[in-house]
């Protein structure tokens, strides 16, 4: 669903897929010059997943998830 200049936030289970190895890493890597990819830090750090971000994919912290949303004036939100 994400389009070319659109940003993605991966929360809770979610930052799985911004890992190495994961099943969407190719995916993510593929569209990461037209999608930007961030995930939840404290998500991240929660799974023990932050040594293993994939380049490309911006952590970010809560206040930088509130900048997400006041930066884009629409926001969908999928479990």
């Amino acid at each position: 669903m994400a389009l070319p200049g659109h940003a993605v936030l991966l929360i809770e289970d979610g930052v799985y897929a911004a890992t190495a190895g994961s099943p969407l890493e190719a995916r993510l890597r593929e569209d990461g010059s037209q999608v930007r990819y961030y995930a939840l830090k404290p998500d991240m750090d929660a799974r023990g997943m932050a040594s293993r971000a994939l380049d490309g994919v911006t952590l970010v912290d809560y206040g930088g998830f509130v900048d997400l949303v006041a930066e884009h004036s629409v926001s969908n939100s999928w479990l």
